[in-house]
């Protein structure tokens, strides 16, 4: 297993992994999404090789006040494996090197499983409520 940064011939294969998973969403393009990402701090955007095959990703953003951690994903055939572990650590250590004080992220309230997985990680939820408004909309 492999964490790097994203290349350009991973496209594909990525979309094909929050597909997946779940995470793509009618209103959110995910080829605009790895575009825009790539304009700022691409080097924050990773993938998980195992065997020559993207089976992770995670995009990683850090404005100098809050670390944000999107599109955390584990080929569901390699989740159990600890890549996911993996991702979030080095998420983390990336953060903690750049003087990033807190990381958070979003998980959809009826996403148990995933919910589990971040409390074994010491993520707590918060008594927060997410607010949007959509600037450009991809469709």
């Amino acid at each position: 297993m492999k964490i790097r940064s994203f290349l350009q011939q991973d496209e594909g294969a990525v979309i094909r992994l929050w597909n997946e998973c779940g995470l793509v969403r009618p209103w959110n393009d995910p080829k605009k999404d790895i575009a825009r990402k790539l304009t700022t701090q691409p080097e924050l955007f990773l993938v998980v090789e195992k065997e020559d095959r993207v089976v992770g990703s995670a995009m990683i953003g850090y404005e100098g006040h809050r670390g944000w951690v999107y599109y955390l994903a584990v080929d569901p055939s390699c989740q159990g494996q600890g890549i996911g572990q993996a991702l979030m650590r080095e998420a983390e250590h990336l953060l903690i090197e750049r003087g990033c004080p807190k990381i958070q992220l979003l998980v959809r309230s009826n996403n148990v499983q995933v919910l589990d997985f971040y409390a074994k990680l010491g993520y707590e939820t918060g008594d927060v409520l997410m607010l949007g408004k959509r600037l450009i909309p991809d469709a």
